[in-house]
């Protein structure tokens, strides 16, 4: 089909990997149909076509763009790993740091209780003593108190006074 000079071929469809479509250039379609035969015989099958002319540059930018893209994965794999590493020597480290001031703490805990221990037990030495005064002043109290009931008894029988019966009685006889 020609249309004002433009000559037009019908390509049949060729999966070619990422790649677009070809497109209709301006030139003899005997030389088109040369052109694609060259380029369907020589494709293999883990290759990429590449085409002539201006299918070249595309080639080539596609090879362009796959290197870039595969050095932006492996940038962001060895940034993970990096990230990986970091994170990783963070964790030991607050481990470590964790840990110190665990160790920190509880002496000072151990500390302050010995300290309190000591206080404690002195101070359950006085109330011990202070107890055993205590029962030893109640006891001392005890004798203080049967010696004066002792007193007490004794001179209530030297000095009984006679009740009144008695007194009359005692008046009469003399």
């Amino acid at each position: 089909m020609e249309r004002q000079g433009v000559s037009e071929v019908a390509v049949p469809p060729v999966e070619l990997k990422d790649q677009e479509p070809p497109a209709i250039t301006e030139s003899g379609e005997h030389q088109q149909r040369e052109d694609h035969e060259d380029t369907l015989g020589s494709v293999a099958p883990s290759a990429t076509c590449q085409l002539p002319g201006p299918f070249s540059s595309l080639d080539s930018s596609i090879e362009t763009l796959k290197k870039k893209a595969q050095e932006l994965i492996e940038n962001i794999n060895e940034s993970r790993q990096k990230d990986h590493a970091l994170m990783t020597n963070f964790r030991d480290s607050l481990k470590m740091k964790v840990s110190d001031m665990t160790e920190k703490l509880e002496e000072r805990m151990y500390q302050v209780y010995s300290h309190h221990s000591k206080i404690i037990q002195e101070r359950l030495q006085e109330f011990t003593q202070k107890m055993a005064n205590i029962n030893h002043l109640e006891m001392e109290l005890k004798q203080v108190c049967q010696t004066v009931e002792t007193v007490y008894k004794d001179l209530c029988a030297q000095y009984e006074i006679p009740t009144s019966e008695e007194q009359n009685y005692k008046d009469g006889d003399c």
